[in-house]
């Protein structure tokens, strides 16, 4: 009876010990596992760091270069989008850029490219977009039609013959592209009420490389 009394105190001791093993190792890897998503997290926030101070260079560059221009232009401080009324390069329900128009053009372009494309920033660049946005007046598909055919005369002035050369034009074809928003973005105004003059409008965007990456991850570090 006395030996097996022992032996079950010994099987008990060595399965606690076992278990006490295991404890152990499990306790080890998932201390690996933390300092591991850690350092991840770690490594992430430097890289959000690093994409958010390169936005806020180019807002305060495109901000230094407009400020005392005489241009109807609005920077969006968040984004660096830089919107200019449609009145300024049309005639109502025209795509055509009217004379004022391709001055405007013709003073805009070259500071705004010249600072973006920058050897500082251009290998931060994924695309610049023109973008055409109209006002609730008239069909979706009409202001998506009229959205489009205005970004895209946009497009198609930068690199007509009529602009004066800048040094950046020939780079610039690898970042630009042209879209038409119809009414789906309206703007609103001091008051919180739509606009529709604001919303009548071309915007100039720009997106970095890793701009939805750096989202994904905020999302996922928030949550």
């Amino acid at each position: 009876m006395r030996k097996r009394k022992r032996e079950e105190v010994n099987y008990w001791m060595s399965y606690a010990d076992l278990m006490s093993a295991m404890l152990m190792v499990f306790a080890l890897l998932l201390t690996l596992v933390i300092l591991d998503y850690k350092e991840l997290l770690d490594k992430k926030e430097k890289e959000i760091k690093q994409v958010v101070s390169v936005k806020t260079e180019i807002i305060k560059a495109l901000t230094e270069q407009f400020k005392e221009s005489n241009m109807s232009i609005e920077i969006d401080q968040q984004t660096g989008a830089i919107r200019f009324p449609g009145s300024v390069l049309f005639s109502k329900d025209s795509s055509e850029i009217s004379p004022k128009g391709k001055q405007f053009l013709n003073a805009f372009i070259p500071k705004y490219l010249d600072i973006l494309l920058q050897p500082r920033f251009r290998n931060e660049i994924s695309s610049i977009i023109i973008e055409g946005h109209t006002d609730k007046q008239g069909t979706y598909i009409h202001n998506m039609r009229l959205s489009q055919d205005r970004a895209f005369s946009v497009l198609d002035y930068i690199y007509s013959k009529e602009i004066p050369p800048f040094p950046v034009k020939k780079l610039s074809q690898s970042y630009i592209t042209a879209n038409g928003r119809s009414f789906n973005q309206p703007l609103k105004n001091k008051k919180g009420e739509y606009d529709p003059d604001r919303s009548r409008r071309v915007e100039f965007l720009f997106r970095l490389k890793d701009d939805e990456a750096i989202k994904a991850i905020q999302e996922l570090v928030e949550e």
